[in-house]
């Protein structure tokens, strides 16, 4: 783990149930819904216009995290996230994918 990176879990101890509530809430799809739009770049979390308030924002970032959806960067006042697509798609072949497609369907 780079020294700026937060901790989050191996891609070799991925869980689907984790992985599932996280995706259960409508804002953490729609998060992750953005990053599978544009996979390979890393994007500021303030970058998200979420309906809810700073601390709302933090607890998903950190479900999401912890979950192994995305990986996050501390550059000191900012933080950066990025979709871990490559592991996922390794652990959990057309996840992303599924649910990136109901998403749309949904809006």
């Amino acid at each position: 783990m780079a020294p700026s990176e937060l901790p989050h879990p191996d891609a070799d101890d991925l869980e689907v149930g984790p992985i599932l509530l996280a995706l259960a809430d409508d804002n953490r799809r729609r998060v992750i819904a953005e990053l599978a739009a544009r996979p390979d770049e890393e994007r500021l979390c303030a970058s998200f216009d979420l309906p809810v308030g700073k601390s709302s924002r933090t607890h998903h970032w950190r479900v999401l995290r912890e979950a192994g959806l995305v990986c996050q960067r501390d550059a000191g006042n900012r933080l950066y996230m990025r979709l871990r697509k490559e592991d996922l798609d390794r652990r959990f072949p057309g996840l992303i994918e599924a649910v990136v497609t109901a998403e749309r369907s949904t809006r």
